[in-house]
């Protein structure tokens, strides 16, 4: 029996419209933008590798092209610390960072100096500082933290970190090394900065799929449960992280995101980007291509389809 004869799902319903899309799209993957050369690990990446998967809100998850290769996560991560972050003293946490875009490139200081040291967003460098010194502090194990809940969700417990890529991204860290030690001077540092920028660079050398990935976020999806049917966020609490990823999750492009896409979004530097339509189902596709801003330009063109195609957006 085909994929298509079993019972109707939310995923079954979508993968005629995502083999649509990875037709289209894929061939095209890797004609324009580059990878992330700046952090030596990710360089040597196919820049023409394409995936795109979809998980409904059942569970179900399906995927087309290299959807079930692992990449590095980069910045995608940053949702799940949040989401852990925001379940320990969330008015503390936000206390400590904004929650509005920043229109700078995800790794500037100019705002930090500007605002005494409180980062706009928790999706730009800075702020993903903070959130993993806020789960350090709460946790004691920020980066073990986020690895646990991405295998508990994506059931996959293989999830784990590249340590080549934590290692490139440490070696290459100086700008990010800048951010902490000036936050640290304002007092938005609770732990020692060596320790959090460790914490913050095996959180994001996490390697997973596109199903993983699409698994892992359906929380997001669900309005806070998990799939165990526990509750992680309460109704407040998700719908204030998809606001986020719609107003920050693409870095300094976050508004052409959200006029070509219409969906909540996190992307990363490594060429994912998971998508989110609340209540219906995950998206996550990958193709390492950047643009200037730091988001996959296939995996954007992918999901700008996709929303035309269904009508699924939040819009």
């Amino acid at each position: 029996m085909t994929v298509e004869e079993l019972p109707t799902t939310e995923a079954r319903r979508l993968l005629p419209v995502l083999r649509e899309i990875a037709d289209e799209v894929g061939p095209r993957a890797g004609a324009e933008g580059r990878v992330a050369d700046y952090i030596p690990a990710l360089s040597e990446v196919d820049p023409t590798a394409f995936g795109l998967a979809v998980a409904g809100v059942d569970g179900e998850v399906l995927g087309v092209g290299e959807s079930r290769t692992p990449f590095s996560i980069q910045s995608v991560s940053k949702a799940f610390s949040l989401a852990l972050a925001l379940g320990a003293d969330a008015e503390a946490l936000w206390r400590r960072v904004g929650r509005e875009p920043s229109g700078n490139p995800f790794n500037s200081l100019v705002q930090l100096e500007q605002e005494d040291g409180i980062p706009r967003n928790p999706f730009i460098n800075a702020g993903a500082l903070v959130v993993t010194d806020h789960l350090l502090t709460t946790t004691g194990d920020a980066r073990g933290a986020v690895l646990e809940l991405l295998r508990a969700e994506s059931g996959n417990p293989r999830v784990d970190f590249d340590a080549s890529v934590a290692r490139s991204e440490a070696a290459r860290g100086d700008r990010n090394a800048a951010l902490a030690h000036f936050m640290a001077s304002y007092g938005n540092l609770r732990n020692p900065v060596a320790d959090v920028l460790e914490h913050y660079f095996w959180q994001c050398s996490i390697a997973m799929s596109c199903e993983d990935l699409a698994a892992a976020g359906l929380f997001l999806a669900r309005h806070g449960l998990r799939g165990d049917g526990s509750r992680l966020l309460d109704r407040s609490a998700a719908k204030r992280i998809n606001s986020i990823m719609l107003t920050c999750g693409a870095y300094d492009a976050a508004g052409e995101f959200a006029f070509r896409v219409g969906l909540p979004g996190k992307s990363g530097v490594g060429g994912g980007i998971l998508a989110v339509v609340p209540g219906r189902c995950t998206l996550c596709v990958w193709s390492p291509a950047l643009d200037r801003h730091g988001n996959s330009v296939a995996g954007v063109e992918a999901l700008d389809r996709f929303t035309t195609l269904t009508g699924l957006s939040v819009f």
